[in-house]
């Protein structure tokens, strides 16, 4: 077992016999019962080349150091305070050995043969260098909790398929992003990116770096074989915290900002603002009001951080603004109902056209 001090810094690692091909980064807060659950899953994976990183940001319940106490395999980076799933993910990145790095929330149970489908796809499809799975909601399986992530023409991302029942067999296709909760990318490309942005602290994060690979003409590629269960928000009825909806409303808004393109963002402003008040009208009848008008109002607020970000982001754009709408789905009952969007192979969707406007 491998230790971090409490700035989050990692001490002296033992060094693997055999060099890890993954590492699978588990960033943890307040986990509970379901990181046993996960990391029980991983133990059973048909892959064997993998190592598992736990990060946790200054959990009270000490599930990550119990987990590695009891696993002198695990390696554990263990922070003083709470520095948000970016920050977190990004610093099991710059400490991971492998060539991919594989992200895998707490509360998600992956398939024996999860590593090894993904990395199968990874030999099947050289180019391409981030892959999304299919996520089956753990209390039933037989409904989706994901087939990567959408973004709507409106500037709007969703989980795709959420809640839908699951079509079953599928072939690989391209989405817009792929799930922070059970993805994989290539570690170079992920920090050469300079990993999640953490000024979004923690949701939209991996919406945000979907778009930034598209912006440089990066594909995503839903591997429906490599399959986990997650637990997420089926457990609450769909309820989300108000943290979750404060985060999910700003940095919807802040991704927006900072990502689309000049020419798409001034097309489909007039949609974002639309999509917006249906979304509030939605919240309103869960009886959730306050909070995502506080979110939005941070987000306008701050819009600082977003436009600084934005100056980055499109600083390195290669590719055009029809390609990138050409990801998305133009169809607004998609978003109303999250039905899932899946673009069939052989092209990559945003590298069919390069140049930019």
């Amino acid at each position: 077992m491998a230790r971090a001090a409490a700035n989050g810094k990692p001490s002296k690692a033992v060094a693997p016999a055999v060099s890890p091909e993954v590492s699978v980064l588990i960033v943890v807060y307040e986990s509970g019962p379901t990181l046993a659950e996960c990391l029980a899953a991983l133990r059973a994976q048909t892959f064997a080349r993998y190592e598992v990183i736990l990060v946790d940001n200054a959990s009270s319940d000490r599930t990550a150091q119990a987990a590695a106490a009891a696993d002198p395999g695990l390696r554990l980076i263990e922070n003083a305070e709470n520095l948000g799933f970016a920050a977190a993910v990004n610093q099991g990145a710059t400490a991971a050995t492998g060539r991919w790095l594989a992200l895998l929330n707490p509360d998600a149970y992956a398939d024996p043969a999860w590593l090894e489908r993904l990395v199968a796809a990874t030999k099947a499809n050289p180019a391409v260098r981030c892959f999304t799975s299919r996520q089956l909601m753990a209390e039933d399986p037989t409904r989706l909790d994901g087939l990567g992530d959408v973004m709507a023409l409106a500037g709007y991302p969703f989980r795709g398929g959420y809640t839908h029942k699951d079509p079953g067999p599928i072939g690989p296709g391209w989405v817009f992003s792929a799930c922070g909760g059970a993805m994989m990318i290539d570690r170079e490309l992920f920090l050469s990116l300079g990993g999640f942005d953490e000024r979004l602290f923690c949701y939209c994060e991996d919406v945000d770096l979907g778009y930034r690979l598209r912006l440089i003409g990066e594909p995503t590629l839903l591997v429906p074989d490599a399959v986990v269960r997650h637990v997420g928000s089926a457990s609450t009825g769909g309820r989300r915290s108000d943290f979750a909806v404060f985060h999910g409303t700003r940095n919807r808004f802040w991704v927006f900002v900072k990502d689309t393109p000049p020419v798409l963002f001034w097309l489909t402003l007039p949609l974002h603002v639309l999509a917006t008040a249906v979304l509030f009208a939605r919240h309103a009848t869960r009886g959730e009001v306050v909070t995502p008008i506080k979110g939005l109002a941070a987000g306008v607020r701050h819009i600082g951080v977003a436009l600084e970000a934005r100056r980055e982001a499109q600083a390195t754009r290669k590719v055009g603004s029809w390609a990138i709408a050409r990801a998305m789905t133009w169809n607004p009952l998609d978003l109303l109902l999250r039905r899932a969007f899946i673009q069939p192979l052989p092209s990559p969707p945003s590298a069919a056209k390069r140049g930019r406007g």
